[in-house]
């Protein structure tokens, strides 16, 4: 179960991120809640996924899969530049996690 914990909340990072980007600056009510609701349910599931796996590697993969993926939903999304040295920036980020994950003991 961590795993899948630890995955959700690496989603809600990631949408998180996205309605504080949408919420111009906590200036739109909308958002702003999202922001604040998703926020406290990925760091709760963080929470949780950390009673079993390492520090290190849950943090790593949390904020690794917030990372690429606020990535591309700014490419996707947003339409913000997808050059090569930021497709290979990602693509080094998601092979890190894959190391991290399976050099994992639990």
């Amino acid at each position: 179960m961590a795993w899948i914990y630890l995955a959700i909340a690496g989603l809600l990072e990631i949408v998180w991120a996205f309605s504080m980007k949408q919420s111009a600056g906590f200036t739109r009510l909308t958002p702003s809640i999202v922001t604040l609701v998703t926020a406290l349910a990925s760091f709760a599931l963080l929470a949780l996924s950390m009673k079993s796996l390492p520090l290190g590697t849950a943090y790593t993969i949390w904020t690794g899969i917030g990372a690429v993926g606020a990535f591309a939903v700014g490419v996707i999304v947003l339409g913000e530049q997808a050059n090569a040295a930021r497709i290979v920036a990602a693509l080094l980020i998601v092979s890190g996690l894959v190391l991290m994950k399976a050099s994992s003991p639990a």
